[in-house]
C-alpha cells in the first residue's frame, strides 16, 4: 500500500479540474542552488499520492512565469466580458 507524501511546508497544493486525484505542488527550496540563482521553485504533478514528474524552476525566473499567468488571466477575463 502506498503511503501518502506529506503536504509541502513552505508551498500550495492546487487540485485538477478534472478530478482523479490529480494535483499540482509547488514548493520553495531556498537552500538550493542552481547554476547561477539562490535557490529554486520546484513544480510536481501527484496522481493518488504518487509524484509522476517535477519541474525545478530556478528564483531568478519565477517573476517570468508569474507574467505569463497574469498576461493569461487577464486575458481569459476579458474575453469573458466579451460574450
Amino acid at each position: 500500500m502506498l503511503q501518502p507524501s506529506p503536504l509541502p511546508a513552505t508551498g500550495e497544493v492546487f487540485l485538477d479540474a478534472r478530478g482523479g486525484a490529480r494535483s499540482l505542488r509547488v514548493t520553495w527550496h531556498p537552500d538550493e542552488q542552481e547554476p547561477a540563482g539562490t535557490g529554486i521553485m520546484v513544480l510536481s504533478l501527484w496522481r493518488h499520492g504518487v509524484c509522476s514528474g517535477t519541474f525545478r524552476l530556478a528564483v531568478e525566473d519565477v517573476p517570468n512565469l508569474i507574467d505569463v499567468l497574469r498576461s493569461g488571466l487577464q486575458h481569459a477575463y476579458t474575453a469573458s466580458k466579451a460574450r
